[in-house]
């Protein structure tokens, strides 16, 4: 969030809103699936709907929030990915079949790290055309990691296999084989939804009337959001610890 007097209490609370949503989300994916209380749960359409809006809420804002955290983004960025690999180490010793291997941590740390030597490039593009462009990008690149790009039902283009048999490309979109992880986000296409974000940013800043609407805050949900990655970190053991109680 912005290092400075001004706080958008706004941004805080729509996070507020989807840390919420997350820690239902997980507790229920904890019940439903880890607890095989539904198996198929996480297969109805509504519930994808429901996780990709959380998803989306988080990369997006964190990529708006980036220029007002410059100066400790290289810090916040390794921190990011070494939290994201606790998460990988914890869930690997815990439960195995779970495991998480480049999640939203990892994602966002990398991000983070990214935009630093990608910002002055990407200021020289006109913010409302480089927003469009990015999010044309990742609609056309969602389906990257199953091997192919395009608009499902207008274009679609196989990616070239040979790019999912090199382990290290994993991060970057293309799961080698026999790859699983339980939250799995990729630089692509994820990171041009976070690049949506700080172009929006540049948006945002030029209207006056916006920002003032942003400084107000909502009651206990600015709060939350301004605690999310304490949240985030603290939210799946509680989960846990009920389910083993209750279920």
């Amino acid at each position: 969030m912005r290092e400075e007097k001004i706080r958008y209490h706004l941004v805080d609370g729509i996070r507020g809103i989807a840390i919420i949503n997350m820690v239902i989300f997980h507790f229920l994916y904890d019940v439903y699936i880890v607890y095989e209380k539904s198996p198929t749960w996480y297969s109805l359409p509504v519930i994808h709907i429901w996780q990709q809006m959380i998803c989306w809420t988080f990369i997006f804002i964190s990529g708006f929030v980036w220029t007002w955290g410059k100066r400790k983004n290289l810090k916040r960025g390794i921190i990011f990915n070494l939290l994201g690999l606790l998460i990988s180490l914890i869930t690997l010793a815990i439960v195995p079949a779970q495991t998480i291997w480049f999640g939203i941590l990892n994602f966002m740390g990398c991000a983070i790290l990214l935009m630093l030597p990608l910002e002055r490039l990407l200021k020289k593009i006109p913010a409302a055309c480089g927003m469009v462009i990015c999010f044309l990008l990742f609609l056309f690149c969602r389906q990257i990691q199953f091997g192919q790009v395009g608009l499902p039902g207008l274009l679609q283009i196989q990616v070239p296999k040979l790019l999912y048999s090199i382990k290290i490309l994993t991060p970057l979109g293309f799961p080698h084989e026999g790859f699983h992880s339980s939250d799995y986000f990729p630089i692509i296409p994820w990171i041009f939804l976070y690049v949506c974000g700080f172009f929006f940013n540049q948006i945002f800043m030029k209207h006056t009337i916006w920002q003032k609407w942003a400084r107000r805050k909502l009651p206990c949900l600015s709060v939350l959001g301004s605690k999310t990655i304490w949240i985030y970190l603290l939210h799946q053991p509680f989960s846990m610890l009920v389910c083993l109680l209750l279920v």
